[in-house]
């Protein structure tokens, strides 16, 4: 039983990021992971999705920029980019590179046997350490849909087999109107799939400001995507070579494939932390500002139920390692950008109007219409979208939320990222000088019609 610094379970984002960091600092780690190192977001999700997503966006940058033909999507090639964008699932380079900067690194499931120290069993073997970090990640939430257990991976998809799909289907219906569900449903509608939509909540997106779910419900239609609003799929049944659907009003929807997109749910309660006295919440691992969970346990990424995104794991990483490194740091969730890579792309942080008005604040909105206020939208397209809005406090004269629906919007979105997390004043934001032309210009326009 050999004893270490540090035990990481989970070789996601967050778990590479720790390990990264404390093998850099001269610590002994044992990695583990069960299946790929790199993890949902390297082989099934953030990367093969971006990768998949940005043909077709070309393709429409192009049919809207003046004198230029649309290309032609090749599926083929862009088939085999993404297989080698995702190391055709084979993460063996990843192994040999950790080995070689002396990491341990061992296969299979662990289970935590022990505390004090933390004991940690994979396989056959155990190995004890001072910390051990948690970074399991979380899998796709199944809704109980009558039926759903009938179907096989053939015509009941995830994101794992949307996003290694080999052929593109002829139909789909996407159960749930999240990120997940916007991603896929688009990049299926824009390769030619008939796509369908069922959400149950009253719009798409329904967690941001509701002007920016009606701006993409509107891009929606010009794809060409049926979306069902306040509705559900209750039924399914295996009818040919796809399944069909019958919806919480009764309609009945056929399709090739249908596409899961209804959530994730973290996997903090598959490593016996129960049996040790540790609570935890549902499925969840509660950490504290430090991402701690009990005196030398740790957690990142989505197994602690913290907006769960790529870049706030990779951030509870550098957290876990700086404390585990004896650089006290405490996590800050203010001002965590939210982007979903459509085309335009949407893009929000912060507080909707609604979410600040629920914790008393004296708010101000404005929205822009970039068209019509920049010269930027125009000299990409010839036929643009875009708008931008805002969310202030008028006590403290500082923004509070923003939102985003244009070109890039991913990238300009962290202006007010920025700009919410130091509390900059709204005064000093209006005596910016942006780059003429970009996106970024919109700020300004949005900052003077704010009422504070």
């Amino acid at each position: 039983m050999e004893h270490l610094d540090a035990i990481v379970i989970g070789m996601g984002p967050g778990g590479e990021t720790v390990t990264d960091r404390l093998l850099a600092a001269g610590k002994r780690v044992a990695v583990v992971e069960r299946e790929l190192i790199g993890g949902e977001c390297g082989y099934w999700a953030c990367i093969p999705t971006k990768v998949l997503l940005r043909p077709p966006e070309v393709r429409a940058e192009a049919v809207g920029a003046a004198g230029v033909d649309a290309p032609a999507l090749d599926w083929p090639a862009l088939r085999a980019y993404r297989d080698q964008m995702i190391r055709h699932l084979d993460d063996a380079k990843q192994v040999k590179g950790y080995q070689e900067r002396g990491a341990l690194v061992l296969r299979g499931e662990a289970r935590i046997v022990g505390r004090d120290p933390w004991r940690v069993a994979v396989g056959d073997t155990e190995h004890t350490a001072e910390h051990v970090v948690v970074a399991t990640g979380a899998g796709a939430l199944v809704p109980p849909i009558d039926g759903l257990d009938d179907l096989g991976p053939d015509v009941l998809w995830t994101n794992r087999e949307a996003t290694t799909l080999t052929e593109i289907p002829e139909s789909a219906v996407v159960v749930g109107g999240s990120a997940v569900g916007v991603e896929l449903g688009q990049f299926l509608a824009r390769m030619g799939s008939r796509v369908t939509i069922v959400q149950r909540g009253p719009r798409l997106l329904d967690r941001e400001d509701p002007r920016l779910c009606e701006l993409i419900s509107d891009q929606f239609d010009r794809d060409g995507i049926t979306v069902h609003l306040d509705s559900q799929v209750t039924s399914v049944t295996r009818e040919g070579e796809g399944v069909a659907a019958i919806l919480s009003g009764g309609e009945r929807v056929r399709a090739e494939v249908l596409v899961l997109a209804t959530g994730r749910e973290p996997r903090g309660d598959q490593l016996g932390l129960a049996e040790l006295g540790v609570e935890l919440d549902g499925k969840a691992l509660p950490v504290d500002e430090h991402c701690r969970v009990a005196p030398g346990l740790w957690a990142a990424g989505d197994v602690t139920a913290r907006a769960m995104f790529t870049h706030v794991a990779k951030y509870q990483g550098r957290v876990i390692s700086a404390n585990i490194l004896g650089n006290g740091r405490a996590a800050d969730y203010t001002a965590v950008p939210r982007v979903v890579f459509a085309y335009p792309e949407i893009a929000a942080v912060g507080l909707t109007a609604e979410q600040a008005r629920g914790q008393g604040m004296d708010v101000a909105t404005a929205e822009t219409d970039l068209t019509a206020a920049l010269a930027r939208p125009w000299t990409m397209e010839s036929d643009p979208v875009g708008a931008l809005g805002l969310v202030a406090d008028r006590e403290h004269g500082v923004l509070a939320g923003a939102w985003a629906f244009g070109p890039l919007a991913s990238e300009w979105i962290h202006t007010a990222a920025l700009a919410i997390r130091m509390g900059l004043p709204i005064g000093a934001l209006r005596d910016t000088v942006p780059q003429f032309p970009t996106f970024n210009e919109g700020y300004l326009i949005a900052l003077e019609a704010l009422d504070v």
